[in-house]
């Protein structure tokens, strides 16, 4: 079924895809506190890891779904990855213990990441060059304002349903998307085009990829710029309801924050041209390194007054995401730079890689809360730093 789709259709059809990962991920935001008092856990901290283990799991599933569809085809390995999405969504519905439903998210992350994934894959079938850019760079103009609305869509969801409603609610955006795919869209993938399923495959990505500086540099530098967005979404609703008093505003600043780093993108396109990749990525760290140790400096010692506190998190917040959009995009261009000839192999390793790396320094951020921002502020500022420190090492030019 399906046909070959208009450019527009065919674009907001994959920034609804893309959105599935941002609208399970922080819809979720405001849901802990009760998430904990439903669940009976009294760390609330632990909570925090519904949202690291989706990220393991859409690293771990990108390992999968990239090969598999090089296989079996582009739509079924992503109807097949949502049809998981979504009955792990109603196995957390009615889980009845955090333990069941960190697994449940872990399989969430896993079904989740073939439309993320393949959708791109789905993208380079069809266009390429600047025609492909085009496609992309509107896909996640749309997908940029779903981390705006999703936190103010899961608490309106929350208070008045019940927290485990946000995962109904998966469901029928997963199985809405679903049916949009299979009526609408044409399998992109030819069976002439089809390969057999190698782990191999992998393997050898893997081996090729370490014949190269730049990528393997920049794939391990990605691990901590990751580790900014990711501790940060861990971590936001407790800093903003314990710590900052927001309640129920703080999806609010959560959609504003987001909304506003979504420029990024376009100031990125000017900046890259003149400045080049390597640049914007080492001084973006570095700002944020230094920004974030003068901020958590100032609260710690006392020089910024309890009133100001809000405004504040929110303005380090806003820059940190701001920056952390230019690094993440150029250090992912220059990963891959060198690795046109494995395209596919190389972006599921590196996409894999760096969101699994990536948890090993946001789990312990997030498990040091302590009723204030600081832990937060401070592990991101160590991580910018141990990036900028990293990319020194990372070579300005492609070598391959």
């Amino acid at each position: 079924m399906g046909k070959k789709l208009s450019m527009f259709e065919f674009i907001v059809l994959m920034a609804f895809m893309f959105s599935l990962i941002a609208y399970a991920t922080d819809a979720m935001l405001p849901a802990f506190e009760q998430i904990a008092e439903d669940l009976q856990t009294a760390n609330v901290s632990r909570v925090q890891l519904i949202i690291a283990t989706f990220f393991m799991g859409t690293g771990i599933g990108q390992l999968l779904a990239g090969p598999l569809s090089d296989t079996l085809g582009r739509k079924p390995v992503i109807l097949g990855g949502i049809g998981i999405f979504v009955a792990a969504s109603i196995w957390a519905w009615l889980t009845s213990s955090i333990e069941m439903l960190l697994v449940a998210r872990f399989v969430q992350g896993l079904g989740i990441s073939a439309p993320r994934t393949v959708g791109m894959a789905m993208v380079r079938d069809q266009y390429s060059g600047r025609q492909m850019a085009r496609v992309v760079s509107f896909a996640m103009m749309l997908f940029v304002l779903v981390p705006g609305v999703a936190p103010l869509f899961g608490q309106f969801l929350m208070i008045n349903f019940g927290w485990r409603s946000i995962f109904l609610s998966c469901v029928v955006l997963g199985a809405l998307v679903s049916l949009w795919l299979w009526t609408r869209q044409e399998e992109t993938l030819g069976v002439e085009k089809r390969k057999s399923f190698r782990w191999r495959v992998l393997i050898d990505g893997w081996y090729e990829m370490r014949k190269s500086k730049r990528a393997m540099m920049s794939m391990f530098v990605l691990c901590f710029a990751y580790s900014l967005i990711f501790a940060y979404i861990s971590s936001a609703q407790q800093v903003f309801v314990d710590w900052l008093g927001a309640g129920e505003a703080f999806p609010l600043y959560f959609g504003v924050i987001a909304v506003l780093s979504g420029f990024a993108g376009a100031l990125n396109a000017v900046l890259v041209v003149r400045l080049g990749m390597w640049l914007l990525s080492t001084v973006g760290m570095l700002i944020v390194f230094i920004c974030s140790m003068g901020v958590g400096g100032a609260i710690w010692g006392g020089l910024v007054p309890e009133q100001m506190l809000l405004s504040v998190f929110v303005g380090w917040s806003i820059m940190m995401f701001f920056v952390s959009g230019l690094v993440f995009t150029n250090l992912n261009a220059m990963a891959m730079e060198p690795m046109g000839h494995i395209a596919g192999t190389a972006s599921a390793l590196i996409g894999a890689i760096s969101t699994i790396g990536s948890m090993v320094l946001v789990i312990p951020i997030g498990q040091m809360y302590n009723g204030t921002g600081l832990p937060l502020i401070f592990g991101v500022g160590f991580c910018a730093g141990m990036g900028f420190l990293l990319n020194q090492w990372n070579p300005r030019e492609a070598d391959g």
